[in-house]
């Protein structure tokens, strides 16, 4: 059994949640006790408590009868079901249901790259744009089961392309505007998509971003995809491939809408590529019903969804945050959700704060990079805007520091907005360990308590568990209703990769503290993925784009705490003999990163080394390199095993500061 969560006492120096947002709202959990008997709850008896939920909170065709199939003991059999005899259609949870009481409210809410450009779609309007979208797929040939790549910015357009794909039944695998064309290809290739959504361009921070040539350059030599529909966003001439280029706007007008395909519970309804240890990208399958479940649940959960909320997820679709908690999440609830396509700087630091006094925004969900990236500008961006609408802030993406937390809630939230710092993952679905808005007292950088049907647990080094107050590597040690089923064509690297470490387990690879009052603090990656800005970026990713430079012979990368991005990456170089380092290497490399991986990927500290710490087997060893990256001097074990002992000083005393 894992351990329960304690109730935490009023005298352990807690957060306790501000009366404003404690009061008023309308949601099941209330007080502390509330989430203990609903946590016992949903461990006795699983199965009971999230099919009353799927059946209560999903548009059901045929409503299940039964809630899990399988166990992490048989991962390897298989993937887990939830929910296996129901059958409906995403969206008619998400938009035909609310169009009689909820019509004519605001579903999205749209912020485009300057201020003041803003569109509103309602329910009924995005209800139609979807019933278009569908039939225009379904005029190329798109059917039930299909891949469709979607390569767009923060357009409501995007979101409809989603739901669209969801109204067919097919699949749909969204990709981040900010990557690369090899990394697009590589996409599209394990996917086998036939049909790629992509726009002229996308506009962020006041530049222009090249989506429709980028797709272009990565589909060069690809005979898999058969059309390119693209949304005309800026209305900029871009290249055109006649017979395969498609144009958004007239393929809907001559469309006709499209009723919603009836699909089973456990019918794939999106592909999301993460980074990997070993390079290549994992392909993360995502089923329907108990998805959606998962991300509404918890999105009014976590969150105190009311009514008459305004509420603004910041992130992008390109990410999980975006499918869970702006798009799939929201809709299903019958929220209005803001979508936004510029950065926090632009035009100035006080962009986040003018938006939510101009739309009375009332929750809003950052990541740390962009807390810490306000932060540094100090606090009268923030102060010369009215943010009396808000009720609740939350934090997703990485740890939040303490700092940045209180730097949050006293200046952003004045003291008076509850702060829900939510750890979750793409593999997840979605929030596992949070606060909860209306009643969980809060503890600066700690995500606080498992959300009831999450048994977490931590985990020593060698696979057994730590009981109490202590630090590990967390696992959960039952599945949830919106957990990834498996890796896209690959069942076998998905067990290999999540349950192989702590059999019977889902290992996060992530290290955590638990307390005496049963909250977890995460402390961050313990494989080789390194989170830089809240986006995943695997070693073996930036070392192979690193080597792509003519003078490299080798590469290794190790993250190390960044004031601003939570984790930088720390580079060390080992030139091919008679190349010297000159002062264009850095801005080659970051060059090659952002043409291999994307413009999020960049070396923030870069060492040239004479070698690498390897053992004699050639496994170089990151621990060394990572104590090295963070300034330690001592401490790295017995060295004499490796190949070339002497490597380590000279790294050392050759370390870069920044």
């Amino acid at each position: 059994m894992p351990d329960q969560p304690a109730l935490p006492a009023p005298s352990t120096g807690l957060v306790p949640v501000p009366a404003a947002a404690a009061a008023g709202g309308a949601a099941p959990l209330r007080a502390l006790d509330d989430y203990r008997r609903a946590w016992l709850a949903a461990e006795a008896d699983p199965d009971g408590v999230w099919l009353a939920e799927a059946r209560s909170r999903l548009a059901w065709r045929r409503p299940p009868t039964e809630g899990l199939r399988g166990s992490f003991h048989d991962i390897s059999d298989g993937p887990i079901r939830w929910f296996a005899d129901g059958r409906l259609n995403l969206t008619e949870s998400c938009l035909d249901r609310h169009i009689g009481p909820r019509g004519d409210k605001t579903a999205i809410l749209w912020e485009g790259d300057e201020p003041g450009d803003v569109r509103r779609l309602s329910y009924r309007e995005l209800h139609a744009l979807v019933e278009r979208a569908a039939g225009a797929l379904a005029a190329l040939g798109v059917q039930k089961g299909d891949r469709v790549l979607i390569y767009m910015g923060m357009v409501p357009e995007a979101a409809a392309a989603m739901l669209a794909c969801a109204r067919l039944g097919a699949v749909h695998s969204v990709v981040f505007g900010g990557f690369s064309a090899e990394s697009l290809r590589d996409r599209l290739r394990d996917s086998g998509a036939a049909v790629v959504i992509t726009q002229d361009e996308g506009l962020r921070g006041g530049r222009a971003v090249p989506l429709k040539r980028t797709c272009d350059e990565a589909l060069e030599g690809e005979h898999g995809v058969r059309h390119v529909l693209v949304y005309r966003r800026t209305h900029a001439d871009v290249p055109w491939t006649p017979g395969r280029d498609v144009d958004w706007a007239e393929a809907l007008a001559a469309a006709a809408p499209h009723e919603a395909v009836e699909v089973d519970a456990e019918d794939p309804l999106f592909i999301l590529y993460t980074s990997g240890s070993t390079g290549r990208p994992k392909g993360l399958l995502h089923t329907t019903a108990g998805y959606l479940l998962w991300a509404a649940w918890t999105h009014e959960t976590v969150f105190d969804l009311r009514e008459d909320d305004v509420y603004a997820c910041v992130a992008d679709v390109g990410w999980v945050t975006g499918h869970s908690y702006i798009v799939y999440g929201p809709l299903c609830n019958g929220a209005t959700t803001l979508m936004f396509e510029s950065t926090p700087l632009h035009p100035d630091a006080g962009r986040y704060w003018d938006m939510v006094e101009r739309h009375r925004i009332t929750i809003f969900y950052t990541a740390p990079t962009a807390i810490r990236a306000i932060a540094a500008h100090g606090s009268a961006p923030v102060q010369r805007h009215d943010r009396s609408s808000l009720r609740v802030l939350g934090s997703v993406g990485e740890p939040i520091s303490p700092e940045a937390w209180r730097w949050f809630y006293d200046v952003v939230g004045e003291g008076r907005c509850a702060v829900v710092d939510t750890f979750w993952q793409t593999e997840t679905g979605g929030i596992c360990i949070s606060p909860l808005a209306a009643l969980t007292p809060m503890r600066p950088g700690s995500a606080t308590l498992p959300l009831p049907g999450l048994h977490p647990a931590l985990m020593d080094e060698r696979g057994r568990p730590l009981h109490g107050p202590g630090a590990g590597r967390l696992v959960f040690t039952r599945p949830w209703p919106g957990m990834a089923r498996t890796i896209y064509g690959d069942h076998d690297r998905f067990v290999s990769t999540y349950f192989s470490m702590y059999p019977g387990c889902y290992f996060t690879g992530d290290g955590a503290t638990r307390d005496a009052a049963g909250y977890y603090t995460i402390t961050g990656r313990v494989d080789d993925v390194i989170n830089v800005s809240g986006h995943r970026i695997g070693t073996a990713e930036l070392e192979a784009a690193l080597v792509t430079e003519p003078g490299v012979a080798e590469a290794a990368c190790v993250g190390f705490p960044h004031a601003l991005k939570g984790q930088g990456v720390y580079a060390y170089v080992v030139l091919r003999e008679g190349v010297a380092a000159d002062a264009g290497l850095a801005d080659r490399l970051n060059a090659a990163l952002r043409r291999e991986i994307g413009a999020h990927a960049r070396v923030d500290a870069l060492q040239v080394a004479p070698g690498l710490p390897k053992t004699r087997s050639g496994k170089v060893m990151r621990r060394i390199l990572r104590k090295i990256a963070e300034g330690e001097t001592e401490g790295f074990g017995d060295v004499s095993t490796l190949a070339e002992p002497g490597v380590v000083g000279v790294l050392v005393a050759g370390r870069v500061r920044v």
